[in-house]
């Protein structure tokens, strides 16, 4: 995933709220071993628990009407991977171009409750190419070892 600018437009604000650096949150975001613990709101929106405490934060106070798709954000106790293009009340820190939902890709769903996620920072080069292969229906995630 790519953190901040245009893909994380809320990262610097994030920084300032909790009192720290934006390469700090994306360190500590980017640290975290998570668990889907829901899927829903829109098809492949996950709901991920395991947020470091320190990067928790109400949810914004104005909802964005839309945010793009591969949108990774932080609401309360959670992060979350928004599949689809659409509304949300969350932090924006970033995207990645996995798409945890294709319905004519096998399988449609990436994720289910209880898989372990992390993220990798990757550079807006790399995150542009792996867009590409996504949105031709490749599977860009790496599945981890258990």
């Amino acid at each position: 995933m790519t953190y901040g600018g245009e893909h994380g437009i809320d990262l610097e604000d994030v920084a300032k709220a909790l009192n720290t650096s934006a390469d700090d949150i994306v360190a500590r975001h980017a640290a975290g071993d998570y668990r889907v613990a829901m899927i829903g709101f829109t098809p492949g929106w996950s709901y991920l628990s395991g947020l470091d405490p320190s990067l928790q934060m109400p949810r914004r106070q104005d909802p964005r009407l839309m945010t793009p798709a591969g949108t990774i954000s932080i609401g309360g106790v959670q992060t979350g991977v928004q599949c689809l293009a659409g509304p949300s009340g969350w932090h924006l820190l970033g995207r990645t171009p996995v798409r945890t939902y294709q319905l004519h890709r096998d399988p449609i769903f990436l994720l289910e409750p209880g898989d372990h996620v992390v993220f990798c920072p990757v550079d807006a080069k790399i995150f542009a190419e792996q867009d590409r292969a996504a949105e031709a229906g490749e599977i860009v995630a790496e599945l981890l070892p258990s």
